[in-house]
């Protein structure tokens, strides 16, 4: 009976549906926390925002060497020496350990000098001998008992000997190997009782004072440097040198320079540590700069910044500068410090866009 009741009035069954939509309807209302609710989406693309801002940025050149002792030049001594003998001979005493400090002068090595003693004192004899007949011949010249010719041939005879005397002596201290400079013992390489000639090095004597970095920089980078230049020495800048050697000659195999950066005193830096030089090649103060994430540079585009007014983004061709830790200088029209620019989703937008600002 009841769908013949519809059936036959359709426009009371149309009034009850809705009736009932309506009623369903408000019972979700009820049913849904306000919490729930949907939330009518904000206008804008959503960005991130920094700000235009001053900074000292530099460009570095790059090289690696190993530390060594400053070379001689502009009248200084150089700053290490090897140690070997000018005669050769049996080695019989070692009187210094590596990190020893040595003073210039200071005997270091000891050869076999037992003929060379044998001989300084027969060359002695020798020279007493010789002044003993050449002080008669002078008495006897003086009261006309002997010819000028002898005693010419007795003061012949005392300069041979004193001559003899003196190339013994001089053998004699080739015996003794004796520092060069002073500074510190940093490598013994030889043994008592070890058979020694000029060819072989005893040790190594190094001003750890007096120390470089002698690194190799390809030779299209060395446009800029010059002598006196600041450079950053280690991994982690744990010590700042300066420049002192920047090569002329281009190495055929390597097509590079050589470089030399001095070591401060007191930096933890050894003889023959293979290091990492950063060279302050440029250095441009109080410039504007950007993240590097903000710029935008595109081929036959150039280069632009997406810059914030309000809740608009607007596209703003720049000069770009150095690059140094993150940042980039910029320079143009408009270009000022404290501007805000978008960054990370600067590559994303067209030339003008309204934004909002969900973060820095």
């Amino acid at each position: 009976m009841i769908r013949q009741f519809f059936r036959e009035r359709p426009l009371v069954a149309g009034v009850l549906g809705l009736a009932a939509i309506g009623a369903a309807a408000l019972a979700l209302r009820w049913l849904v926390p306000p919490g729930d609710e949907a939330v009518e989406s904000e206008p804008g693309v959503a960005v991130h925002v920094d700000s235009i801002r001053r900074a000292t940025l530099r460009r570095y050149v790059t090289a690696y060497g190993h530390v060594v002792p400053e070379p001689a030049g502009s009248g200084r001594t150089p700053a290490g020496a090897k140690l070997s003998p000018v005669v050769a001979g049996v080695l019989t005493g070692i009187d210094c350990v590596e990190g020893q400090h040595v003073d210039r002068g200071s005997v270091l090595f000891q050869l076999d000098s037992r003929l060379a003693e044998v001989a300084v004192r027969k060359a002695r004899q020798d020279v007493e001998f010789a002044e003993k007949a050449f002080n008669r011949q002078e008495q006897l010249l003086a009261s006309s008992g002997t010819s000028q010719r002898a005693y010419l041939d007795a003061q012949q005879r005392v300069d041979d000997a004193r001559n003899a005397l003196s190339a013994a002596e001089t053998e004699l201290a080739y015996l003794r190997i004796t520092a060069p400079i002073t500074g510190t013992v940093v490598r013994v390489a030889a043994e008592v009782g070890q058979f020694v000639d000029a060819s072989t090095v005893l040790a190594e004597v190094v001003d750890l004072d007096r120390l470089v970095v002698s690194a190799r920089v390809p030779a299209d980078e060395t446009t800029g440097l010059e002598v006196g230049q600041p450079a950053l020495l280690g991994p982690d800048s744990v010590a700042t040198g300066v420049v002192r050697v920047v090569g002329q000659s281009i190495d055929p195999l390597t097509g590079t320079n050589l470089v030399q950066v001095s070591i401060p005193p007191d930096a933890s830096f050894r003889p023959g540590q293979f290091t990492e030089v950063r060279i302050v090649a440029e250095e441009h103060a109080d410039v504007m700069t950007v993240p590097e994430e903000s710029l935008v540079t595109r081929p036959g585009e150039g280069s632009w910044i997406m810059a914030v007014t309000g809740t608009r983004a607007v596209r703003q061709g720049v000069a770009v500068g150095l690059r140094d830790r993150g940042l980039v200088e910029v320079s143009g029209e408009g270009v000022e410090d404290g501007l805000p620019v978008v960054t990370e989703e600067a590559y994303s937008l067209p030339d003008e866009v309204t934004i909002r600002i969900t973060g820095n």
